[in-house]
């Protein structure tokens, strides 16, 4: 399966998935780095879809991903975004990530917060909008943390 069909596939599979729970809807898709961004517009059905701490969210990205990579798809990475939830979350956490450089930038010591990949990921990237500012990540699976420290440090 090439890029384009694979991206068709994914986003074909979403829409048929969220159709088992009522909803009809057009879920749009674009890459980026080899991703496939497929976007899910607002339903009645959101709390459901995106799931408690977005359990379910992960969950069926982890499943179209999985199809995609069963059926020898170019495109298997999947980030699947509903009613904006993640788009908003990625800001909350922007800020979130500048308050504790702010906090670090004063004290000087050191901040571990224990995150998820993607929030990871989304921190480090704020973190290099400070040259005073470094991040890193420690240990090995649910043990992983963040360190936000002073560079010179």
């Amino acid at each position: 399966m090439d890029k384009a069909a694979s991206i068709l596939f994914a986003q074909k599979y979403v829409s048929d998935l969220i159709s088992f729970f009522g909803e009809n809807i057009d879920v749009t898709a674009q890459t980026s780095d080899d991703v496939i961004e497929l976007s899910v517009p607002s339903t009645s059905s959101n709390s459901l879809l995106i799931g408690r701490n977005a359990e379910t969210l992960r969950s069926l990205q982890y499943l179209v991903s999985t199809v995609l990579r069963n059926n020898d798809a170019a495109l298997w990475r999947v980030n699947i975004d509903i009613a904006d939830y993640k788009r908003q979350r990625a800001e909350k956490l922007a800020k979130q990530a500048r308050e504790w450089i702010e906090g670090v930038r004063t004290s000087g010591d050191s901040y571990v917060a224990h995150l998820n990949a993607a929030d990871r990921r989304i921190v480090h990237q704020v973190a290099i909008e400070f040259d005073d500012i470094k991040t890193h990540s420690e240990g090995e699976g649910r043990d992983r943390v963040l360190i936000i420290s002073q560079a010179s440090s």
